[in-house]
């Protein structure tokens, strides 16, 4: 019996300027990612502040980054192998009432 492939996770993060975090992964992948639009709601409130941003780390049991406060994002998304989410407040915006 042969072992699933595993998808690629994060192994470092490193915060840069902005909202931006450079990340290595486990294939060997090095890629710079802007967060800059994608920090809503409430878990990622705290994350607009540039300080608390910067305190990223990586995760990992659950091979992605995570902030003190929970709040983590989908590795799949971050290596670029699947679209993100659309916020709520583009559904909104692309469909006029």
């Amino acid at each position: 019996m042969t072992e699933p492939s595993r998808l690629p996770r994060v192994t470092e993060v490193e915060p840069l300027k902005g909202f931006v975090l450079r990340l290595t992964f486990t294939d060997g992948l090095v890629r710079k990612v802007d967060l800059s639009g994608d920090l809503w709601g409430p878990m990622a409130e705290p994350l607009q502040d540039p300080d608390y941003f910067a305190r990223v780390r990586v995760d990992p049991e659950l091979g992605t980054v995570v902030w003190p406060n929970g709040f983590d994002l989908d590795p799949d998304v971050l290596h670029g192998d699947f679209e993100a989410a659309v916020q709520p407040q583009a559904v909104h915006a692309s469909h006029p009432a």
